[in-house]
């Protein structure tokens, strides 16, 4: 049996005990340049290049099969087709934008403006407030509508205040009037000026990302009557009236943000209504962008790009094409997918492992110290309603209702942007559909949903070096069973911890087994608060964006190593490429996290991005004793850490 390590990755000039990832990974470094249409570059997106190769012949065979029409192979084939069709969209130039800015500028009170706005929110041009639909976090057993700040057109309020971002803000305002210009608006430098204005404003009462992590912070239940008081100068019969939505739609509705919608109110009131105009004939040009002429692509991507990531050259036609395919009829190309890149026995042995995973949980929640009697009766009760999903959805999504047209990209666009806020608004009022998935079979991703209490695997992840069905369990285990246990570990991290095993926002821990718990995710805070990636150096990590994260690969780590030995059944592992089969499992995580970023890229993500950088991600073994006993480490290497200061919560 192989092995399942990359040897050809591995940089025997460095030593295990200084830098695992550098070791796992050196000699892929060093032989590796990130393509120049990608901030960065590494396993995730390898996969992801093999993937959407994959879905593009699965697009253009079934385009080439003459479907009939109507039917959904057809739409898939239209809907590419209709962004292949460079010619008609350079023949078109600003034309298919030029009757929403025309809606635009009739606008003349706030009234006029919700209205507009919920019609362009249902064509997918968000304004600064997004509505959402999902399962109620303290009712887990209905649907209730959340409301989410928005508005800004740069990635993060801390972009408008922070000076490490001064450079991309002071580029921000020329990039907007260039936009405007294109698409033939007067006065688009002053606009420009105004709506990186009003944005500023709008960021000032933004939560920040750290804030916006805490579940019971972010709830708010409010009846219609609640949310006319909070913002009184908003007009949402007008808004749901534009997004043809029921006016019962708003009766129950949670605010995410409740000082950021009072100050949203107040803008509404007092921010004259020209300044809102230039604001949303900006948000229009912006979000069709990428479906325009060239002038309108490459200035869109200069700034999103090349300004803010340092990506020198646009993804390919057909890549992008492919991206909207996934974005609008994804479950339709997954069906596909499925059937050719997963085999049944793939789906039949991840299974296997995710009992192993879930036991070693079992196992870990049964004895950790500083967990009582009370909250561990919870916490075994929310692990044994751990509801699994591996590959695909049983059931597909029906695509009946959504139009398509060859000829008509933008209208594809919009159309398909509708067909969703439907799909999603009839779920109002209905059954919870537990069946439903939030992720296409082709996404090369895992998730947690908290809601209702389910861990999720598409089939696209179940590869090499995450899966392996050939391979040596250690490795396996390394790879996709930490990811199954960095996955359920967030079910017990800082934020999902607050929701039990039915999905609902409760405090079910004692107050003195919540204080143990937050002491060791504050431990693990200040040591990666002083951290930074080899692909910035001189940004620390934010070890509070990031806990929740952490938490998740640590207990990956720790229950997937543990369950990698209950695989054993009590055995002595082989020793395969030199390597015992704890050295495998450690390598086969590194080797999971491979990859490096322009520091453009990188900035930014430390920025927004709740995940710590891939290099801090492989090294997190080094909290594990599992990991210094495999190694042999002793005071002094790169990768000790000393037992005291060691975080172990699983």
């Amino acid at each position: 049996m192989r092995s399942g390590i990359d040897m050809s990755a591995v940089d025997q000039t460095v030593r295990p005990q200084d830098d695992l990832f550098a070791f796992t990974n050196g000699s892929w470094l060093a032989r590796t340049t990130i393509p120049e249409d990608r901030g960065r570059y590494g396993t995730f997106d390898a996969l992801r290049e093999a993937a959407e190769e994959h879905v593009r012949t699965i697009i253009e065979e079934t385009a080439a099969g003459s479907p009939a029409p109507g039917t959904v192979a057809a739409k898939v084939g239209d809907l590419y087709s209709s962004f292949m069709d460079e010619e008609r969209v350079e023949a078109l130039g600003a034309g298919p934008v030029l009757a929403d800015l025309e809606r635009v500028a009739a606008v003349r009170d706030a009234s006029g403006l919700m209205g507009l706005l919920g019609e362009l929110a249902r064509e997918g041009v968000f304004g600064p407030v997004v509505p959402f639909v999902n399962t109620d976090d303290r009712d887990p057993d209905r649907y209730v509508v959340y409301l989410e700040q928005a508005g800004l057109g740069l990635p993060d309020e801390s972009y408008y205040r922070e000076p490490q971002h001064a450079a991309v803000l002071e580029a921000y305002t020329p990039h907007v009037a260039r936009m405007l210009e294109l698409a033939g608006y007067l006065g688009a430098q002053g606009a420009a000026e105004r709506v990186v204005a009003l944005e500023t404003h709008l960021a000032s009462h933004h939560w920040d990302k750290v804030t916006n992590r805490d579940p019971v912070k972010t709830y708010t239940l409010l009846d219609r009557a609640g949310l006319d008081a909070l913002a009184p100068g908003i007009d949402w019969d007008a808004f749901l009236a534009g997004m043809q939505a029921p006016a019962r739609t708003f009766s129950a509705v949670v605010v995410r943000q409740p000082g950021y919608l009072t100050a949203l109110g107040e803008a509404l009131r007092h921010e004259p209504v020209e300044a809102w105009r230039d604001w949303l004939a900006w948000h229009v040009v912006h979000a069709h962008a990428p479906y325009l002429s060239s002038a309108f692509v490459e200035e869109n991507f200069d700034f999103y790009g090349r300004t803010l990531s340092g990506v020198p050259r646009l993804r390919d036609r057909w890549k992008r094409a492919v991206s909207l395919v996934e974005d609008a009829l994804g479950e339709a190309v997954g069906q596909l997918y499925v059937e050719r890149h997963f085999p049944p026995h793939a789906k039949a042995r991840m299974l296997e492992l995710v009992d192993n995973v879930v036991e070693a949980f079992r196992q870990s929640l049964s004895a950790v110290p500083w967990m009582g009697p009370a909250t561990r009766a919870e916490a075994l009760a929310k692990l044994e309603a751990f509801t699994p999903k591996i590959g695909y959805p049983d059931r597909w999504r029906d695509y009946t209702a959504l139009q398509v047209e060859a000829g008509d990209l933008l209208g594809n666009v919009k159309r398909a942007s509708a067909f969703e806020a439907e799909r999603n608004l009839a779920k109002l009022g209905g059954p919870v559909d537990r069946t439903e998935w939030f992720m296409t079979p082709q996404t090369v991703n895992a998730y947690y949903n908290p809601g209702m209490n389910e861990i999720v695997f598409p089939a696209a992840i179940l590869q090499p070096p995450f899966f392996d069905v050939d391979a040596d369990d250690a490795v396996n285990y390394g790879g996709i069973g930490a990811v199954i246990g960095h996955e359920i570990g967030h079910g017990f991290d800082d934020s999902g911890s607050q929701f039990d095993g039915r999905g609902e926002l409760r405090d079910w821990w004692t107050a003195e087994d919540r204080e143990r718990f937050q002491a060791l995710a504050d431990a693990l805070i200040g040591q990666f608060s002083v951290l930074e990636t080899r692909d910035a150096p001189g940004t620390p990590v934010n070890g509070a964006l990031t806990v929740g994260e952490n938490i998740g690969d640590l207990g990956g780590l720790t229950i997937g190593h543990a369950a990698y030995r209950i695989s054993l059944g009590g055995q002595d592992a082989p020793e395969l490429d030199g390597f015992t089969g704890d050295q495998r499992f450690f390598l086969g995580w590194a080797q999971v996290w491979r990859g490096m970023a322009r520091a453009a890229e990188a900035e930014r993500l430390l920025a927004v991005d709740p995940h710590s950088p891939m290099d801090l991600r492989a090294n997190a073994a080094r909290n594990l004793t599992a990991f210094h006993e495999a190694f042999g480490t002793q005071p002094g290497d790169g990768m000790y850490l000393p037992e005291a200061e060691r975080v172990s919560i699983f």
